[in-house]
């Protein structure tokens, strides 16, 4: 004769289930160190110095142009330094807007020098008209013209030059002294031969684009 199984009660049924939840919960407790250690570290933060205000061409850095903040190493830009200090005296090559990190190339020195394309050269050129000096900014492309004194019309000395630095709008007043109108171009030697030729006997100044 079959025997009859009595059925089983609904608070053994919850005890068996809660048994087995705290079963799993203490197997996730378990394992979560080991995925921790194994966890790819968070990214690294570094300071990067930025300007505190808007600043322009020219400007002579000092400390209350300058701040820091923290950025994740992954969007410094490259060039930047994390010491005020370090930029502290350093000239502007071009302008920068408040909150912008100043990289290398953002002041004249070896890191601007590092723009002059491949095959070029950095080459000084003094304008004649310090009103035309002051519309020009770090990498605007221009021709320079060379007008000789017993010459009817200008020539074109170097076309689509690279300006790698230009003084800033103070630096071409009427108080600007002999450096007021110089600008620094990137071009090819043979043309910065002809631009330092040209320099002694002509007038120079450039147009932006095509004469």
């Amino acid at each position: 004769m079959p025997r009859l199984r009595r059925p089983r009660s609904p608070v053994h049924l919850l005890r068996q289930v809660a048994a087995g939840l705290l079963a799993v919960l203490a197997l996730v407790v378990a394992l979560r160190p080991a995925a921790a250690e194994h966890a790819p570290p968070p990214p690294a933060d570094v300071d990067v110095v930025v300007a505190a205000t808007d600043l322009t061409a020219g400007a002579v850095l000092t400390g209350a142009d300058l701040g820091l903040v923290t950025l994740p190493a992954s969007m410094a830009p490259d060039g930047v330094v994390d010491d005020v200090g370090q930029l502290t005296g350093e000239v502007l090559a071009g302008p920068l807007r408040r909150g912008e990190p100043v990289t290398d190339v953002r002041v004249i020195g070896p890191g601007l020098w590092s723009r002059v394309p491949p095959g070029q050269v950095a080459a000084p050129v003094r304008l004649a008209d310090l009103a035309v000096a002051a519309l020009l900014r770090p990498g605007d492309r221009v021709d320079v013209l060379a007008s000789p004194a017993d010459a009817g019309a200008a020539e074109v000395v170097a076309a689509d030059a690279l300006v790698l630095s230009a003084p800033p709008a103070e630096a071409t007043g009427p108080a600007a002294g002999a450096d007021g109108g110089l600008l620094v171009l990137a071009v090819s030697a043979e043309t910065a031969a002809r631009l330092a030729g040209s320099a002694t006997s002509a007038t120079l100044t450039v147009t932006l684009g095509p004469p």
